[in-house]
Formats: C-alpha cells, structure tokens, sequence
C-alpha cells in the first residue's frame, strides 16, 4: 500500500507519482488540511442526544493521514486510473476510493485555487487560440 511517508523517501518516484516535490507537497499540506477540516464541521443533528464516542473514535481508516489522503488525490489526478487499480494501490476497495475521489477531489481545487494554483480554463482563450492555428494551417497549406 502507498503511504506518503514511505514514498517521500524516494524522491523521484514521488515527483513522478505526483507531478510534485516534496517541498511543494508540504507547501501545499497546510491549505490541503485547513480546507479539509473546513469541509468536515460536523452537521447538527435532530435530536440533541450526547455522542457516546469522542470525535475521532472508532477504527482507523486505510487513509489514516491528511498527507495520506493529498497524496492518494493527486496521484489520482495525475494518473486518472481506474478506480479499482487505484483502491489497490492504497490497500481500499472501489466504492472506498470512489467515495474518497469525490470526497477530496474539491478540497483538492479549493487548496488550489486558495494558492492561486489552480489551471485557468477560460472558454475565450483556448477558443482564440484554436482559430489562430487554423487561420495558420490554412495559410501554410
């Protein structure tokens, strides 16, 4: 099973696994984390009735950190595997990575939009930019 701290000790495998270095793994680490929390706040309840458990009880799940859980997304979205192979991976089963693919995925681009990290996507632009290249291809023919 991947696990960040295990991996961050072989430098080029964990660039290649993540598109990152270590050292902007961690830069990103601590939005990733306030983001995460942020999407977590717990929901009131209908009934008032005390919780038997502290938060944080229970079984430890297979994605035990928070830098287990950017390193599980953004090898995700560097590789964009199938789901399957990608729960294999982290020792999960499909409907866990799945739930966690959609669970991340936008803490993932509110990290990176907080960073000013995110890829702009701008309808305008690429469409100017296609033009240009035909005007271009025709001219060249």
């Amino acid at each position: 099973m991947l696990r960040y701290i295990e991996l961050k000790e072989k430098p080029k495998d964990f660039l290649a696994a993540t598109g990152l270095t270590d050292e902007e793994f961690q830069a990103l680490l601590p939005t990733f984390e306030k983001c995460y929390q942020l999407s977590t706040k717990p929901k009131p309840k209908a009934t008032k009735k005390k919780k038997q458990r502290a938060a944080g009880g229970g079984r430890t799940g297979n994605l035990p950190t928070i830098s287990d859980k950017l390193l599980f997304i953004l090898i995700y979205q560097k590789t964009a595997q199938l789901q399957t192979l990608h729960a294999l991976q982290f020792g999960l089963s499909q409907p866990q990575a799945n739930y966690w693919i959609h669970r991340l995925l936008p803490v993932l681009q509110k990290s990176l939009a907080e960073l000013g990290m995110k890829p702009e996507r701008s309808g305008k632009s690429r469409c100017w930019f296609n033009r240009s290249q035909r005007r271009r291809s025709k001219f060249e023919s």
